[in-house]
């Protein structure tokens, strides 16, 4: 589906596109209701047909929208327009920590007030069961003052105790297909436990705000080499 400027989903009416979100397409919005600026994502019609597709992007409503903290984006509303499914959440007038590292090395002050944000957002998450396993500079929101956002929830996993974290399948991960197998996902930035298809738990993400840390000092993934497989065998 594309969205035009000016077009309608209930009371919100599309103002800008702002870019491409994990599977959807992000526009700025006007909720028409609240008199208030907001982000609508919207899943293409070719993915919402995606059965399993269709399930990551209500995954994504749900997990966010369970989480209450200042790290966290907040998700206001879900719905569909005819087959289109829709999620309406805060709009951070801001950058993505990658368009951050594209201007260069990011100060050290700088970098340990954005991690402890990271951290503090993940720590909500996970003392609320929930893994986010998609952690990467894509998916962190950085406004004018420095407040991070952590986004894009896709790829959530709700794990109530230990023994349900054990008995789950590994889940394919969602953005490229790699050149090993069945992995789907951003090789640079997954756990050795991600990288060998096994079950992860919270400390995948921690591993993963570990390799973004270490890139906003440095300037440098810790792990990408030339292809996604020796990624990953680097990584394992």
């Amino acid at each position: 589906m594309t969205v035009s400027v000016g077009s309608r989903f209930g009371a919100y009416e599309v103002l800008s596109p702002l870019g491409s979100g994990g599977m959807g397409e992000v526009y700025r919005a006007l909720d028409t209701r609240l008199g208030r600026m907001v982000a609508l994502k919207v899943l293409p019609d070719a993915l919402a047909a995606d059965a399993e597709r269709l399930a990551r992007f209500e995954r994504e409503a749900r997990a966010a929208s369970a989480l209450n903290h200042p790290n966290i984006i907040t998700i206001h509303d879900i719905g569909s327009l005819g087959s289109t499914p829709f999620i309406i959440m805060e709009l951070v007038e801001g950058k993505t920590l990658r368009e951050l590292l594209a201007g260069g090395l990011i100060p050290v002050r700088e970098t340990v007030a954005m991690a402890a944000q990271m951290a503090a957002g993940l720590g909500r998450m996970h003392e609320a069961g929930i893994i986010h396993r998609d952690l990467k500079p894509e998916n962190v929101m950085v406004n004018a003052e420095g407040l991070v956002k952590l986004m894009d929830f896709g790829l959530a996993k709700l794990v109530l105790d230990a023994s349900s974290a054990n008995s789950e399948l590994p889940t394919l991960t969602q953005t490229e297909l790699t050149e090993a197998g069945n992995l789907l996902g951003t090789p640079a930035y997954m756990s050795p436990e991600q990288a060998r298809g096994k079950v992860v738990d919270f400390r995948s993400d921690q591993f993963a705000l570990g390799l973004i840390v270490h890139e906003m000092l440095t300037g440098k993934p810790v792990f990408r080499r030339a292809t996604p497989v020796q990624t990953l065998l680097a990584i394992v």
